[in-house]
């Protein structure tokens, strides 16, 4: 919605609107399924594009899902099927990653260099009793060409070799959408949900009760008669809105 890409990225929008929001006094947080990198990566990111967004007010999927560990186990042995952002955020948690059967978890992000070996393991570590947990099960990312895949087709994988459901920690899954609202200190019905894809932003705002905003710059172009507040084109023509 603000950028798009990993390797190569390119500014979409938000300056113009995250401004206009502060300038009403409203209270902003960036909820995004991103696992690959950490919330300090993404902050440094969104201030070189001149977004004005502050890291406390950044909520990332490996942030969210080391600090659900945390809050409902403790600290907890675990193995990754992700990338170093993940794994960052779960040490700062005091979570441990570990290669074998002591896993009491399987913690599954983005993994651009997945294969075989690693989702086999998952899955038979899962079959031999540990946990399983999903940064997100989103099927599509926004890549630099287009949509690519996402996390959710290794959840699957995994929950079909493991044959157990995993514990999915952001959007659509309502879980995040909590988080936001209890760290702003609101109601859901004071809430507005902005995203650039349906089957997370949108149908994941809804299932917890918050209006939203679809913005086509990203996998979707319409929201598939999922009811929202308003269609735009870019995240900055919120701004006409206010």
């Amino acid at each position: 919605m603000f950028y798009r890409g990993k390797e190569t990225r390119i500014k979409i929008g938000g300056t113009k609107v995250i401004n206009a929001l502060r300038g009403k006094n409203k209270e902003i947080f960036v909820l995004t399924n991103n696992s690959t990198d950490s919330v300090e990566t993404i902050h440094r990111r969104l201030s070189q594009f001149e977004i004005p967004v502050e890291r406390e007010e950044i909520l990332t999927s490996s942030l969210l899902t080391a600090e659900y560990l945390q809050r409902k186990v403790g600290e907890v042995r675990y193995f990754l099927v992700g990338e170093k952002g993940l794994e960052r955020e779960l040490e700062k948690f005091g979570h441990e990653r570990v290669w074998d059967a002591k896993a009491e978890f399987v913690v599954v992000g983005l993994d651009r260099k997945v294969n075989y070996e690693k989702l086999d393991t998952a899955s038979r570590l899962v079959r031999n009793g540990a946990g399983l947990i999903a940064t997100h099960n989103a099927r599509l990312y926004m890549y630099r060409n287009g949509p690519a895949i996402a996390t959710g087709p290794f959840v699957k994988a995994i929950e079909y070799g493991g044959g157990k459901k995993a514990v999915v920690i952001v959007k659509p899954s309502p879980l995040m959408f909590r988080a936001a609202l209890r760290r702003g200190g609101v109601r859901k019905d004071q809430a507005v949900m902005i995203g650039d894809q349906v089957d997370t932003d949108i149908l994941g705002a809804s299932k917890a009760g918050i209006d939203s905003i679809l913005v086509k710059t990203g996998v979707d172009k319409d929201s598939g008669g999922v009811p929202t507040l308003a269609d735009l084109a870019n995240v900055d023509e919120i701004v006409g809105l206010l």
